[in-house]
C-alpha cells in the first residue's frame, strides 16, 4: 500500500476526491433493498471484493515514488538541489562539453576554408 500527500487544492486531490465521491454514489445504489433496509447479498459482496482490480503501478511511478520517499528519509533534497544547480551537475557539464564541441568543430572548419581559399 502506498500513502502519498498532496496539497488538498491539486488536480490529482480532485481526481482522487472525485473518485471516492463515484464508489460510494455507486455502492448503495447496487445494493439490494428488503423492506427500506438495505443489505448487502453475501455472494455477490464475496465476488465483487474478489474480482475488483487493483489499479497497476508502473515501474517507473514506483522508482520515482522510492527516489522521493529515500530523499525525504535521508533529508537530502535540499543537497541534491543545489549540487544540481552548481558547477559540478550532471547538465551544466553535459552543455559545457556541447559548447567545446561546436566551439572545436567551427575553429576546424575555419581552417578547412581558409586552405580551399587560393
Amino acid at each position: 500500500r502506498v500513502t502519498k500527500e498532496v496539497d488538498s487544492t491539486s488536480k490529482e486531490a480532485k481526481s482522487f476526491l472525485r473518485q471516492q465521491e463515484k464508489w460510494q454514489s455507486a455502492a448503495p445504489a447496487s445494493l439490494p433493498t428488503v423492506s427500506g433496509v438495505r443489505r448487502p447479498s453475501g455472494m455477490s459482496t464475496l465476488l465483487g471484493k474478489i474480482g475488483s482490480k487493483k489499479q497497476k503501478m508502473s515501474t517507473l511511478e514506483k522508482s520515482k515514488l522510492d527516489w522521493e520517499n529515500f530523499k525525504e528519509e535521508e533529508g537530502i533534497v535540499e543537497e541534491l538541489a543545489i549540487h544540481n544547480r552548481g558547477k559540478d551537475g550532471y547538465i551544466e557539464r553535459k552543455a559545457f562539453l556541447e559548447r567545446v564541441d561546436h566551439r572545436q568543430f567551427e575553429i576546424e572548419r575555419d581552417i578547412r576554408l581558409s586552405r580551399m581559399k587560393p
